[in-house]
């Protein structure tokens, strides 16, 4: 079995990632974003950093200088790394924590530490329920609340993790176990099956018949921490990251019921325990067995499981007690978009924003990916923090994306695009006659968000009234296990879309996977359009649009209903551009 290194991309990442936080805590300009940007290439490389920095490829990590390079070697190597160490200790204790919740900046964290004392998130709480915070200077009774919001936010964050960045664990684990000769079957189960946003643990199942020697392998694997249970048919470990990872061990004959049981979620579950009783049967991990006979029904596959119950195969995205069950008992589920139904991403920066590889470098990858096109879409000017565009740089962009086109052979096309800001009266940040000349549009929120539901509505109505706006980016602007959605009346979002042909983004990066898998369901009932975009800002990126895929299928969306499923020349034909 191959070594892995000492710490994974994840945890390299995470230290780049506290680095750039603590020296914008203490006021340093440019270098965060630079650790940010190697932080980000680190944790989408599809190759283990450990073995990239002895080989001595770091040069070849985009965003990653001589001087990171240095000490992602020394993390490699040593599993820490001092510089980390002596920026911590330059600060206020508590100040670095305090940053992480949603409205506290460094100038606040330290006025915290300093005038309250205030050290840890639960002292932070205690304080604000006093009414203690509210009477600094530059706080007040509406940050306080906000401060309680935050907490209650990070505390869900502690018990989740990411989809996006967890499944590439999760796989690696089910690829390991499955080059065993003992194992003969093995999926992963659970959430991380059905691709929620958010996962708690990773569940995985397998066959074998030699079911010890799988645990041994397993509890032993690159990355595992500590045990927390050893047995014959369940283990239990966590990784270095702090995962938690079960493996279960059943026989071939029991292995469609096991693996129905633990993806469904609990409401599917039940629901379908519900049809068995009524047939006098007994579903549960072990098969479908009929009470009267003794005999097992079905059990060896999934489908000869929902078969039996008198249901079409429910894909495991759907298995949430949405009215999946009544829809597979007469027939009705949805042809749901296909994992390879993508032709292009409408969606992608390049570096000249804030992205981190030049234009033909984001096309060759997405050509390689097998589109047929990508939409640059950087930001505008008045997003300073991403080096937003002025119409006159976005009007050389768009001769350089000319230029490669006319220079390429003509199989993939680069469409020109802007991600403009739509501002607080609902303005976009772009004349209509730079607007006009670009092939798409994408509109997207980001600032003001604590304006009232009513504001916020109006804001994205009149920016959708703009007839060069053919997307809404992001369209409730949260990120996951950080920043709520903020308060928008969707219902009259959606109705204006469907109406104007507006398409409605599914950002498929793994923080924001915007619009959600409801939200997608009732903008489908709208007769709303969607577009997938990854947001990427590397090439690496590219591949987070297989999570807003999924999110599309827990959404019961087909391909029909997503614009960038159909060639460019129909796609063209549905851009309002």
């Amino acid at each position: 079995m191959e070594s892995l290194s000492r710490v994974t991309n994840i945890e390299v990442a995470a230290i780049l990632y506290e680095v750039a936080d603590l020296l914008e805590i203490k006021g340093v300009r440019f270098k965060p974003q630079a650790y940010r940007r190697a932080a980000q290439a680190v944790e989408t490389l599809p190759e283990d950093i450990g073995m990239v920095a002895r080989e001595e490829r770091l040069d070849e990590v985009p965003g990653v200088g001589r001087g990171i390079a240095g000490k992602i070697r020394e993390i490699v190597e040593t599993g820490s790394l001092a510089y980390l160490t002596s920026l911590r200790e330059e600060l206020p204790e508590g100040v670095q924590h305090l940053t992480r919740l949603e409205g506290i900046g460094p100038k606040k964290a330290i006025a915290l530490s300093r005038e309250l004392g205030i050290r840890t998130v639960d002292d932070l709480e205690a304080k604000a329920l006093a009414g203690r915070i509210r009477d600094l200077p530059g706080f007040g009774e509406k940050t306080e609340q906000n401060i309680l919001a935050s907490i209650r936010v990070s505390r869900t964050a502690k018990e989740r993790r990411l989809l996006g960045y967890i499944l590439p664990v999760a796989r690696d684990i089910e690829r390991r176990l499955s080059s065993l000769s003992t194992v003969g079957q093995v999926s992963l189960a659970g959430s991380i099956r059905r691709r929620k946003e958010t996962i708690g643990d990773v569940d995985i199942l397998a066959t074998s018949m030699r079911p010890e020697k799988v645990m041994e392998v397993f509890a032993t694997l690159p990355g595992v921490e500590r045990v927390l249970v050893r047995g014959t048919t369940k283990t239990s470990v966590v990784l270095a990251t702090g995962i938690q990872v079960d493996l279960r061990v059943v026989e071939d004959r029991h292995f469609g019921a096991a693996l129905q049981y633990f993806t469904g979620s609990k409401e599917h579950n039940i629901a379908l325990r519900k049809l068995a009783i009524a047939r006098n049967w007994r579903l549960n991990e072990y098969g479908l067995v009929d009470l009267a006979s003794g005999r097992t029904v079905a059990g060896e596959t999934e489908a000869e499981v929902y078969q039996a119950l008198g249901l079409a195969w429910i894909e495991p995205e759907l298995r949430e007690d949405r009215g999946e069950i009544e829809a597979a008992r007469i027939g009705n589920l949805p042809d749901l978009v296909g994992y390879d139904s993508i032709k292009g991403d409408l969606h992608v920066h390049t570096r000249w924003s804030e992205g981190a590889h030049s234009i033909e470098e984001m096309a060759e990858a997405a050509r390689a990916l097998g589109y047929e096109y990508i939409a640059i879409c950087d930001h505008a000017e008045s997003l300073h923090i991403a080096r937003g565009l002025s119409p006159g740089r976005l009007a050389d962009q768009v001769h350089e994306i000319e230029r490669i086109n006319r220079e390429s052979d003509g199989d993939f096309t680069i469409l020109s695009g802007t991600e403009c800001n739509i501002g607080m009266d609902g303005s976009v940040d772009l004349p209509d006659s730079i607007l006009a000349d670009l092939d798409v549009v994408v509109a997207s929120v980001h600032s003001g968000f604590k304006q009232s539901e009513g504001e916020m509505t109006e804001r994205v109505l009149t920016a959708m009234q703009n007839e060069h706006v053919d997307i809404i980016g992001h369209p409730t602007g949260r990120i996951l296990l950080s920043r709520e959605p903020y308060r928008i009346d969707l219902g009259a979002i959606f109705d204006a879309a469907a109406s104007l042909g507006v398409s409605m983004e599914i950002n498929a990066f793994p923080s924001r996977l915007d619009l959600s898998d409801v939200n997608c369901l009732s903008a489908r009932e709208a007769g709303v359009r969607f577009s997938l975009g990854s947001d990427a800002h590397s090439r690496e990126n590219l591949r987070y649009m297989e999570f807003g895929v999924a999110t599309a299928r827990r959404g019961w969306l087909s391909a029909d209903e997503i614009v960038n499923t159909r060639p460019l020349p129909e796609l063209k034909g549905l851009l309002r551009s």
